[in-house]
């Protein structure tokens, strides 16, 4: 018997009074969660993966924080949750690049700014990197959170980043240019 007979027998003992309303709609959601299609029941699946996918990247992007708890934490916390989850997903690889690649640009511009206060110029350049260590990790944790990839605006590219359509989605190869044609050809030899 397929779902439809069973749910028309269901329909059928409701209106001869034997199953009340709420019985009906109980006996049918049942029905219909026991025979869920493969297809429901791998986009559940993979909804799923996804989540944990999205989860990853943004406890990637906000382990940065650590580094107000516990000193140098927000350094390497990021790039060991990186390194361990990486194999998991190309997304994770991705956020994890993007990530490290900022932890070493701000490096790099906390020490520029620290020698360059000497002359005052690094105050505002330290005030500047200050903010974004603060913003770049929320905005890049939420993104991440919803299923986005961005990267961080001013950070220098140390690790190859993967584009971001492809790390999310399988890559599909580039339509080819057309043939010329005989008459494209005599007037290109012209």
């Amino acid at each position: 018997m397929n779902v439809a007979d069973e749910i028309s027998k269901l329909n059928k003992l409701k209106e001869e009074g034997a199953l009340t309303e709420e019985e009906f709609s109980k006996a049918k959601a049942d029905l219909l969660a026991k025979n869920q299609s493969a297809g429901e029941k791998f986009k559940d699946t993979v909804d799923e993966v996804a989540k944990d996918t999205n989860m990853w990247g943004m406890f990637i992007h906000l382990s940065q924080f650590a580094g107000f708890m516990i000193p140098y934490a927000g350094l390497i916390l990021p790039i060991i949750l990186w390194q361990v989850k990486k194999d998991e997903s190309k997304v994770i690889d991705m956020h994890g690049k993007i990530v490290t690649n900022w932890i070493i640009s701000e490096t790099i511009y906390l020490l520029v700014g620290g020698i360059l206060s000497a002359l005052l110029i690094g105050i505002p350049i330290l005030i500047a990197v200050a903010i974004l260590c603060i913003v770049y990790p929320i905005m890049g944790g939420i993104k991440a959170n919803n299923g986005e990839v961005w990267r961080y605006p001013l950070s220098i590219q140390f690790f190859k980043l993967d584009d971001p359509a492809s790390a999310a989605a399988p890559s599909v190869p580039a339509p080819s240019a057309p043939a010329e044609t005989e008459g494209e050809k005599n007037d290109s030899q012209a």
